[in-house]
């Protein structure tokens, strides 16, 4: 099954990178506030680069002077599956020690690459 990780990130400001396991790297999303352990709880979540597959366990010092300076450590590992994916939608399940269930990742409309992460009430 493929992984997934979110690590806390003590950058210029604490944000959640949300990374899943995908073709071969890591598909990375910044999310400002903590993910969503609660249904339909939406967070916002920016979509950044792809990130090296070595990255998944990562935790410690970013130095500072270099991009995403700060301290990094995990907030939640573990699974997942996809039930559907699209360019505009992925909807999933998550197996981790804190996020379990079913989440979505939609892509706002408005340009960019922001999309809104949340748990989804009951499964289709």
């Amino acid at each position: 099954m493929p992984r997934f990780v979110i690590q806390e990130h003590h950058a210029r400001k604490l944000h959640y990178d949300f990374r899943l396991e995908m073709n071969g790297v890591l598909k990375s999303w910044a999310v400002p506030k903590v993910p969503p352990k609660k249904a339909l709880l939406r967070r916002l979540a920016i979509h950044v680069e792809d990130h090296d597959l070595s990255y998944i366990d990562f935790e410690g010092e970013i130095e500072e002077g270099s991009y995403g300076s700060g301290k990094v450590r995990i907030w939640d590992k573990g699974t997942y599956d996809i039930e559907s994916k699209k360019d505009k939608k992925i909807v999933f399940r998550l197996h981790g020690g804190k996020l379990k269930g079913r989440y979505t990742l939609l892509k706002m409309g408005w340009g960019g690459d922001q999309w809104i992460l949340f748990k989804t009430k009951k499964p289709a």
